[in-house]
């Protein structure tokens, strides 16, 4: 035992002198060294300051102190790193760095041509972090060039060239805010709602607007004009073609159809009357059914249009010098529902009518020619875009034992490409050509509205909405609008399926159409001549139920909030009482 405990003797003590022998070996070996500020100084030619000085460090030697000194100016990185001003390793690295300002790459190797061309595949995230490498990326990624593809890209300022901006990168900043702003206010209903005035003893017939400007007709024969755009509501009376024998009333308005250029009325009595938005009042054409006309349909830009009467379809255009004429007339053998001419053809203009169970795609080429017919299934709703048509179909159940569906045909091979849909209720309204690419919207009479995916053939989202069935709808993005034929106008968040808020009138929402900044709704009645109206001025309060309204909402941000009150909430206090239909509004006493 004792054997055992005398053999770590010696380690203890060898671990004792250890320490003792390597510090007199350390203060010996610093005795023989110079000293470290003569080392630190003598740096070998080349060499960079920070190289010697780490090397000092590593041999022993200790960080020099700071020099006592008074308050000067700061020194600019480009001071040489060699002189003895006594700062700490860092700030004398930081300084070595800041001598290499710029990065041997696009501005030693590439043009600045070929750079920029690199950079335009960059989006606004990553031209932001290239900002941020150097001076000459920064100059690179702030190139107006870039910012400005970047704001056409985007579907701002397309009208505009690249010198109309000092720079179009504040000019892409402002436009996203102002869409930001935009969209609060349709979410929370904040902007202006104006009613489009009518005069005594007139019912509405019909509505149809086009990038704000809107067109109506009325019983009395009359069709007026207003231009949102300007907030200027003084409408224009379009004046009829009178003939010798027309000294009686005029004839009710049947359809009115609008566009950039043109406005179409067709009366009662077959008449159809065109007029030029920049040549006045009067029609620069006129023709005559000798029918009553069932159907109305309008070309999204130029001058076709396009009518049915009875088993007849005419298609009128105008040529070049404005000279207009019958350029197509088809003969079917069914009464004509539906009629639109599909968007963007050149040459002849092409026509789709569903007339009952049959869907027929009119062509010069191929008069007559039918896209769908199956015996029993009538068509309840139609719609064209400049490849494909869509419409809903009735089942009654007893011949293919299938649901109410949405098809959909593309127009240059006849081929159905979808069938989408399984409702028990009628579809009543579907929306293909103001919907997003690949998108499709659609209304029902089970009270519900359907957004379909074009590629999965799938509903996306259904929301749950008029309780006596949805008559107009329309959609973009991220919102939906739709309206009832109970009168209620509805917006809908379509990502959340939400409900954001709702207007009520009276009569069933035929037309529906918005853009990014206004919303234009109309309610039009069923019945023509109601029993018990009156036209006479003393009786308004008793026939302004019957005549139907139209509203026009502004949600741009220049709009003052006082004017988003209605009309009917807005008052001078001159009356004894008043009211308000919608409680969630300002009340128009509640601060007398």
């Amino acid at each position: 035992m004792a054997a055992g405990s005398a053999e770590p003797e010696p380690f203890r003590r060898r671990w004792r002198e250890e320490p003792a022998g390597g510090a007199k070996r350390r203060r010996r070996d610093a005795a023989e060294r110079p000293e470290p500020e003569s080392r630190r100084g003598a740096a070998e030619p080349g060499e960079p300051s920070y190289l010697a000085l780490a090397r000092d460090l590593l041999d022993g030697g200790a960080p020099p102190a700071p020099a006592r000194r008074g308050p000067s100016p700061a020194r600019p990185a480009e001071e040489p790193a060699g002189s003895d001003d006594g700062d700490d390793l860092l700030g004398q690295l930081i300084r070595d760095l800041n001598e290499i300002n710029e990065v041997p790459f696009f501005d030693v190797q590439l043009p600045y041509e070929l750079a920029l061309k690199i950079f335009q595949y960059l989006g606004k995230a990553e031209l932001g972090r290239c900002a941020q490498v150097s001076r000459t990326w920064k100059i690179l990624a702030e190139d107006e060039v870039l910012w400005y593809r970047l704001c056409q890209q985007e579907g701002y300022l397309l009208d505009t060239s690249i010198s109309d901006h000092s720079c179009w990168k504040v000019a892409l900043r402002s436009c996203r805010a102002r869409e930001r702003t935009l969209k609060t206010n349709w979410k929370n209903r904040i902007g202006a709602v104006s009613q489009l005035e009518y005069e005594l003893g007139k019912i509405l017939c019909d509505v149809h607007s086009c990038e704000g400007v809107v067109i109506a007709g009325y019983t009395s024969g009359e069709v007026r004009l207003w231009d949102t755009r300007t907030w200027d509501y003084t409408a224009p009376i379009l004046e009829p073609m009178h003939g010798p024998g027309d000294a009686g009333p005029q004839p009710h308005v049947s359809f009115v159809r609008i566009n950039s250029s043109l406005a179409v009325a067709a009366y009662e009595d077959g008449t159809v009357s065109v007029w030029n938005l920049m040549f006045g009042r009067e029609p620069i054409h006129h023709y005559q059914h000798n029918q009553r006309i069932q159907a109305l349909a309008l070309a999204s830009e130029g001058a076709t249009v396009a009518t049915a009467s009875g088993f007849e379809v005419k298609v009128e255009s105008s040529d070049d010098r404005g000279f207009w004429q019958t350029t197509q007339t088809f003969e079917i053998q069914k009464l004509v529902n539906f009629l639109h001419l599909v968007p963007d053809v050149t040459g002849c203009p092409v026509t789709v009518a569903a007339a009952e169970d049959v869907v027929y795609l009119l062509k010069a080429e191929a008069p007559g020619k039918i896209l769908h017919s199956v015996y029993g299934q009538p068509v309840t709703c139609l719609d064209v875009s400049a490849h494909e048509a869509a419409f809903g179909v009735r089942n009654f159940g007893w011949l293919l034992n299938e649901p109410n569906q949405i098809l959909l045909y593309n127009l240059e091979t006849s081929q159905c490409l979808k069938k989408m849909g399984n409702s028990i209720g009628d579809f009543t309204c579907v929306n293909l050509r103001s919907s997003p690419a690949n998108m499709l919207v659609t209304g029902n009479k089970d009270r519900r509205i359907r957004v379909f995916d074009l590629r999965k053939s799938e509903a996306l989202c259904s929301l749950y909405a008029h309780q006596l069935g949805v008559s107009a709808v329309q959609m973009d993005d991220w919102k939906i609008v739709s309206g009832g034929e109970e009168g209620l106008v509805c917006v809908w968040d379509q990502r959340m399926g939400t409900k954001l808020w709702e207007m009520h009138a009276r009569h069933p929402v035929r037309h529906v159409w918005f853009n990014s900044h206004s919303l234009i709704t109309a309610n039009v009645p069923d019945e023509r001549s109601p029993r018990g109206s009156s036209v006479l001025a003393e009786e308004l309060s008793a026939c302004r139920k019957y005549r139907g309204i139209i509203y026009a909402y502004e949600f741009s941000v220049d709009q003052l909030a006082v004017e988003s009150v209605l009309p009917i909430c807005r008052s001078s206090y001159d009356e004894v009482t008043g009211y308000n239909y919608n409680i969630g509004l300002a009340v128009p006493y509640d601060n007398v």
